[in-house]
């Protein structure tokens, strides 16, 4: 900690904690705006930094990736053991979740071993009193060697200042070694241990922390402090430090807390169907079925005020500009291309609502960690981590952040493997697209063929995990330790500020990506060798399209105008929605669409469901957008890696979209 005189006193604090126990959500809490973000030296992982003040000291707030120990394997895990130990954390705050406190003191006695100055966040104490339970304040702080223990929601921004004020006076008053009570002949090995970290590292501020990790013959604290322990160590140790842990975990949740058993028995009755080994998978495509339901249900009756609107716009924009005597091009453009392309993507919202509205409410309820769970053995079989399924579920969403979350797979192996397979779920852009030709071509049955492109996608992903998996001759993989949260009702503000942030991704990406794509569109559809073409059939878009032609015919795509939609879906995947609009010349609306369907059988009477479904299949598998091929370069860091998928997911998408259409036209 600075200070000089006169100055403001400046310290550095790291906030630490288990994944989603609002660590994130305290530390925006704390720092509002003022952030910045950096990668951790040598790593791709995000640092980021926050600035406040309390009183006369001005605080560095350090947010660190979620752990759930500081044994660590993946590199978030690793960076936040790094950041924990730096000399420069003058302090640290330990978020934890307060309805979760068992799972989340493991890590806690980690951190007051280190010997640095550690005050502990309570967070979610709102979730606690809802539940009925109760802890005792004033016991626990004394069962943790009296650390300051402050109750705190990150949600509801109370206790904060009360936070603020711990850990500056925490940092005056300093830490004084925490010794947690081990075995006798483990308590000797550490004191022999600590004493040899002295002597060789004399400046070193967590001796008994390190010589902790050499009784666990923690491999990177060996190699860091080369140290001759032979005659000390003679195996690990680490199953009895564990072990020695939980028990005095479960020791001080025995004296804390109270009124826990009525709610946990609730949470077992509904795991015992939801969990179950036969009916557990069954139950949660039940559910994604349902949410699919409300999508089309719900979101179609809204969906209807929004193409009145765009219909009005179109109309409004056509006659304003002739009555403004505007060149036909320029009415093209605006109402054909602009209009026509964003705004046809625009009548979508109301279904991306609801199916952002459903995952938020599954995923705060507790409900998607039950389905990871679940899937585990799946993926076990197939040689992936179950930590693996967690990054695909994240996929419903978006395939970018999906790709990142890969970070908390521990081997490479694991982690180039997972991001070939999760482009296969379905991303939220990828709906208008199945809600527009499932809507088109399968009008009584919309909401279970776009469903079964969901449920296509994650069988694609499995068989192609087991296809790798057997070329690598390798065999199933460690099962998935989860933690599974008791149910909790879904909190309002958690659920708008995640229902919003998506909504605003994805009207940002109509203003801007969708927007230029548009143009672009309009632009290589009304030029050609001569310049201005009125015939769209003499255009360079015309042109490229005829050359893939062949290549997509036997997966029954073959018209020029799909090939150009699908190159224009490389950029987003809602832009081959509003490339059909602008190839067909419709406004969006279902009327517009309806035209759709009459110009496409104008051109090819033999475009049917079975050609659609194949197009659907197609834009499920091929090359993934712009952003999720740069993202997979930057995880991967290999443009080999990340060119051979692109290539690969092509030709599957290819593959898939033939044969489908090849059989199924033997029957049709």
């Amino acid at each position: 900690m600075g200070q000089g005189g006169g100055e403001k006193r400046h310290i550095n604090v790291a906030c630490i904690g288990n994944p989603n126990c609002g660590k994130t959500t305290l530390f925006n809490a704390l720092t509002g705006s003022r952030l910045k973000v950096a990668n951790w030296p040598g790593v791709t992982v995000e640092r980021v930094e926050g600035e406040t003040s309390y009183e006369d000291t001005s605080i560095t707030l350090v947010d660190t990736p979620g752990i759930y120990s500081l044994t660590c394997y993946t590199i978030e895990e690793k960076v936040t053991r790094q950041c924990a130990m730096d000399d420069e954390i003058d302090a640290i705050i330990n978020v934890v979740d307060a309805s979760s406190l068992e799972r989340n003191l493991y890590l806690t006695l980690q951190l007051l071993e280190l010997g640095k100055p550690v005050v502990l966040a309570l967070n979610m104490m709102d979730v606690v009193e809802e539940r009925g339970m109760e802890i005792d304040m004033h016991r626990l702080p004394e069962l943790l060697g009296g650390i300051p223990v402050v109750p705190v929601s990150a949600a509801r921004r109370t206790g904060l200042d009360i936070l603020l004020h711990g850990v500056i006076h925490h940092c005056e008053e300093g830490m004084e070694e925490y010794i947690l009570d081990y075995p006798q002949e483990i308590e000797e090995k550490i004191t022999e241990l600590t004493a040899m970290m002295q002597v060789h590292y004399p400046s070193h501020s967590s001796a008994r922390w390190h010589a902790i990790k050499l009784l666990e013959d923690d491999e990177e604290v060996k190699q860091e402090h080369p140290i001759s322990v032979a005659h000390v160590v003679d195996r690990s140790y680490e199953k009895e430090i564990i072990q020695c842990k939980y028990a005095h975990i479960e020791k001080v949740m025995g004296e804390i807390l109270f009124y826990k058993k009525k709610k946990a028995a609730s949470t077992d009755r509904i795991d015992s169907l939801l969990t179950h080994p036969l009916w557990g998978i069954p139950m949660f495509l039940l559910v994604m079925c349902l949410v699919f339901f409300l999508t089309f249900t719900v979101g179609d009756a809204l969906k209807g005020v929004f193409e009145s609107g765009l219909d009005m716009v179109s109309d409004a924009a056509a006659g304003l500009l002739e009555g403004m005597g505007a060149a036909g091009w320029l009415n093209s453009l605006i109402v054909e291309g602009i209009i026509a392309g964003v705004g046809g993507i625009l009548t979508f919202i109301p279904n991306i609502f609801i199916l952002f509205l459903a995952l938020a409410l599954l995923e705060d309820s507790g409900y998607m960690a039950r389905v990871a769970y679940v899937m585990d053995s799946v993926m076990g079989k197939v040689g992936l981590s179950g930590k693996a399924f967690l990054p695909m579920i994240l996929g419903f969403g978006c395939t970018v952040p999906a790709i990142m979350a890969s970070r908390a797979l521990e081997t490479q192996r694991d982690r180039r493997k997972t991001m070939l397979v999760t482009p296969f779920m379905s991303c939220s852009a990828r709906l208008p697209i199945y809600v527009l030709f499932s809507q088109i071509f399968f009008p009584e049955s919309s909401a279970l063929v776009a469903f079964s492109m969901y449920v296509v996608g994650m069988v694609i992903a499995i068989l192609v995990a087991l296809g790798v998996n057997r070329l690598e001759k390798g065999s199933a993989n460690d099962s998935l330790l989860i933690e599974l949260p008791e149910y909790k009702r879904p909190n309002a503000r958690t659920i708008r500020i995640y229902v919003w942030n998506k909504l605003k991704d994805y009207l940002s990406k109509a203003g801007t990506t969708i927007f230029l794509a548009s143009i672009a569109i309009w632009f290589v559809l009304n030029f050609g060798i001569t310049g201005l073409v009125e015939d769209p059939a003499e255009s360079f878009g015309a042109m490229l399209g005829r050359f893939l032609v062949p290549v997509l015919a036997p997966a029954g795509l073959g018209m020029w105008q799909i090939a150009v939609a699908l190159l224009s879906g490389i950029s987003a995947k809602e832009v081959v929605v509003s490339s059909f609009a602008v190839l067909f010349g419709a406004a969006g609306s279902e009327a517009g669409m309806g035209a759709v369907v009459e110009k496409i059988h104008l051109l090819n009477p033999s475009f049917g469901p079975l050609n659609a479904y194949c197009l659907m299949l197609f834009c499920l598998l091929y090359v993934p957008c712009v952003a999720t091929v740069a993202t997979v370069k930057k995880e991967s860091g290999s443009w080999k890696f990340t060119l051979g998928m692109m290539a690969f997911q092509l030709f599957l998408a290819w593959l898939v979209s033939t044969v489908v259409f090849q059989v199924g036209s033997l029957f049709l």
